[in-house]
């Protein structure tokens, strides 16, 4: 069987899971080019600076559905079978305001706060939540099972079972997707895979302008709250929510956040900052347990991430850029831990369309 030289650009959680799929064909020789790779913290680098969880938002009939429900069931999987994978499962509660549902941070938990969501049959022991036990200010709730990952180790664990199946990673900076090739192990390639985030707004031969930045802030504390809850929006500013996950393994507590849309900062803003632990304090008392206070919060990092967002969602189709093959794989925005198998899976099949008609030739 002829081997099949592939380059995949991008090192987050998606080009890794991209690469790792791929590398599970024994005649596919897969190098991922990078450059930014796990355990380095840039505002490029979207995936170091994520909760991780999923809480699956894709309203039906779209790709981040189809997505999210392929790649839960391989999150579960390995939740349960991996334990050296960073994953850990945590009761997930849902909160929805009535006051939310035309805003911004409403739309992005519209499909979340339903109480006849589509992933009731998806998503292990959901049930909707009575209102005694909402918060005060809520009108809708639910609750089920879901894993939270820790990047810090889930990152390198994907990188690892790359290595392990036989790919080669190295860092390298790209200003056109043509060049990819060249930094294959060979020399040459007969597939790209771009899964370059937010990077493909700039990168030549792409320049996708509908991929803008969806700034998030978050504070990482060593508190644990034993569960995941969030609410569809705050009184304290547009854009701005509540959410709290901690993380596998000693990861930590992450309290957020935001969604800030076209907002470059790579500062935290310690208004904000406030805003974000105060806000966790109240939804969950049990983060300071002796005092109730924000002083009792024991902060490891304040932390901002740039969520590759784009208009139309995620792209996953393969394009011929400059007479070489390309299958694009990115605009993940904040759902890259729970979409990623599911597109690395459809970009797979794109690969396997395109070796099976070079075949013919």
């Amino acid at each position: 069987m002829a081997v099949t030289n592939i380059v995949v650009v991008g090192a987050g959680v998606v080009g890794l899971t991209t690469a790792l799929v791929l590398s599970r064909h024994d005649n596919f020789n897969v190098t991922v080019v990078a450059k930014h790779m796990p355990g380095d913290y840039d505002i490029e680098y979207a995936s170091p600076w994520a909760g991780a969880n999923s809480m699956p938002v894709g309203k039906p009939g779209s790709n981040l559905q189809k997505f999210e429900t392929a790649t839960w069931k391989e999150l579960d999987r390995i939740c349960r079978e991996v334990p050296e994978a960073g994953l850990h499962c945590q009761e997930t509660f849902i909160y929805g305001r009535k006051k939310d549902e035309n805003t911004a941070t409403g739309d992005w938990f519209k499909e979340l706060v339903k109480e006849d969501a589509w992933f009731r049959d998806l998503m292990p022991n959901f049930r909707v939540l009575p209102r005694s036990e909402l918060p005060p200010y809520c009108t809708t709730g639910t609750a089920f099972t879901s894993v939270c990952i820790n990047p810090a180790i889930h990152l390198p664990w994907l990188a690892g079972q790359c290595l392990k199946n036989g790919v080669t990673i190295i860092r390298g900076t790209l200003t056109h997707i043509s060049q990819a090739p060249s930094f294959h192990t060979t020399g040459h390639a007969a597939v790209t895979l771009n899964c370059t985030g937010l990077l493909a707004r700039t990168l030549g031969g792409v320049l996708d302008t509908t991929v803008y930045p969806g700034r998030g802030q978050t504070v990482l504390v060593r508190n644990t709250p034993g569960a995941m809850l969030t609410v569809s929006g705050t009184d304290d500013g547009a854009g701005e929510v509540t959410y709290i996950m901690q993380r596998a393994a000693g990861g930590g507590t992450v309290l957020g956040g935001c969604m800030q849309p076209d907002n470059w900062d790579s500062q935290p803003d310690p208004n904000l900052a406030l805003r974000i632990m105060q806000r966790a304090v109240e939804l969950c008392p049990a983060l300071v347990p002796k005092t109730g206070k924000v002083t009792e919060l024991s902060v490891i990092r304040h932390g901002v991430g740039l969520r590759p967002m784009r208009k139309g969602g995620i792209r996953v189709e393969k394009e011929r850029i400059g007479g070489a093959w390309v299958v694009h794989n990115y605009g993940h925005a904040g759902y890259g831990y729970q979409s990623g198998f599911g597109s690395a899976w459809e970009a797979e099949k794109l690969v396997l369309g395109i070796v099976k008609d070079k075949a013919k030739l």
